[in-house]
């Protein structure tokens, strides 16, 4: 808190805060690494032009470390405790049934909701399904099962059709054939590209937000060719990256001196060596009673369990009263938390302990929605990719993924000469772009 104050007061001190416009270019998933390496390397030869004329660093994600809580944080300023969201999927209250959190979820307001007199173009930003009201337009982004209901104003649609608009690349050409998950990105990243040129244009704006996330799309299925050169594939990912490149120069060309231009991801990634499959841990170890129907989900849960994981590695008490089989009393709690840490930090692969860290919720955490927060929140070490869902029989596999997100890579540039705190967070987002006005 006191740096933060303390910073804005030397900042305002210093100069007066502009009222220009602001642009931000999201890129889903992508570490600062990649960014250091390919615009050392040539490969991004634009960000290289930029990226020594502001600022230029490492971002630490939320907590977990996945799309919906991270741009959760950036678009409100706020923790999940404060914005109530921690992860793509949570239960229904009072029941083992599956629910997917979407933007009517979100606890906390928006600085687009905060601040209606400003214009804003908010295009494909995940976690903003179903688009409400702003003042300008919003196509919303990963998660969004209806395009209809993503666009705001929805006479928008017809120009989106127009356009070929779609909100994601289709993951499941991966399963079948890298070449023509490759070419459905370069496909998509295309449109994109044509959609934000077609709102620069036409739309009057304070503030122009448009994310890409096929990026994070790519790493999760082709990391490895991203590591190593000899990888067919390893040429059509730099050249995923040269098109994002063309982007930025776009649109960093567009703008004006007076304005600020923002690049972020809302975390990084790295290779995954193992899955660790964390409710097949809780069952071999007894803290998990569990049927093995694959149709019914956590509805598995049986009485008796004392504690189950969510995605990617929340765990959370089976409090009686709270769960239709939950048996865990108030006076039983910290005691089965102790059990739980415990366990879980004895874990190893290969001499290697799965876990880097292990959270309480009241250490990360704080805010009006702390109740619904889990339990304990799991951080792996390097490696280790964790995984909830139910009916898995080992606990570590392996699948098709190559690549899982990171807490302490995500990256921010920040073009003009603005107050970005250190060690900076996805939380302190909004706080940059407010001072950017």
């Amino acid at each position: 808190v006191l740096y933060h104050i303390r910073g804005l007061e030397k900042y305002q001190s210093e100069k007066m805060i502009r009222k220009n416009r602001v642009a931000i270019i999201g890129i889903d998933g992508v570490p600062f690494s990649i960014m250091d390496n390919l615009s050392d390397n040539g490969v991004m030869e634009n960000f290289a032009s930029l990226k020594n004329k502001g600022t230029f660093t490492s971002m630490r994600s939320s907590i977990p470390e996945i799309s919906n809580v991270s741009w959760s944080s950036i678009i409100t300023g706020k923790n999940p405790g404060e914005h109530g969201v921690y992860g793509f999927t949570e239960l229904i209250p009072g029941t083992y049934s599956m629910m997917f959190p979407d933007f009517r979820a979100l606890k906390s307001p928006t600085f687009w909701q905060d601040n209606n007199k400003k214009k804003y173009v908010v295009i494909n930003v995940p976690s903003t399904y179903p688009a409400g009201e702003i003042n300008g337009a919003l196509i919303s982004g990963f998660v969004s099962p209806d395009l209809y209901k993503a666009v705001y104003p929805r006479s928008l649609l017809q120009e989106l059709q127009k356009l070929e608009y779609r909100i994601d690349v289709d993951s499941e050409k991966a399963h079948k054939s890298y070449r023509l998950f490759l070419d459905e990105l370069f496909r998509v990243l295309e449109i994109r590209r044509k959609t934000y040129g077609y709102f620069w244009d036409k739309y009057r704006w304070d503030l122009f937000f448009f994310v890409i996330t096929g990026s994070d799309r790519l790493e999760h299925f082709l990391w490895n060719a991203y590591e190593d050169e000899s990888n067919e594939y390893h040429e059509r990912f730099l050249d995923y990256f040269k098109k994002i490149d063309e982007i930025i120069g776009e649109i960093a060309g567009r703008v004006s001196e007076d304005d600020q231009l923002i690049l972020l991801s809302d975390h990084g990634m790295e290779g995954i060596s193992e899955n660790i499959n964390i409710n097949t841990y809780l069952c071999k170890t007894g803290f998990l009673q569990a049927g093995n129907d694959p149709q019914m989900g956590y509805r598995n849960i049986k009485k008796g369990s004392k504690a189950f994981a969510l995605d990617p590695g929340r765990i959370y008490l089976n409090r009686e009263g709270k769960y239709p089989n939950g048996t865990v009393t108030e006076r039983e709690e910290e005691e089965i938390i102790e059990e739980l840490i415990s366990s879980l930090g004895d874990l190893k692969k290969d001499g290697r302990h799965v876990f880097k860290k292990i959270y309480r919720k009241g250490e990360v955490y704080q805010g009006k929605c702390l109740e619904n927060a889990p339990d304990l929140v799991l951080m792996s070490n390097p490696g280790f990719n964790l995984k909830g869902g139910m009916g898995k029989l080992k606990i570590f596999d392996r699948d098709i993924i190559k690549g899982k997100h990171t807490y302490e890579d995500a990256f921010l540039y920040v073009g003009n000469d603005e107050f970005v705190p250190e060690n900076v967070c996805v939380e302190d987002v909004r706080k940059i772009i407010e001072y950017s006005w």
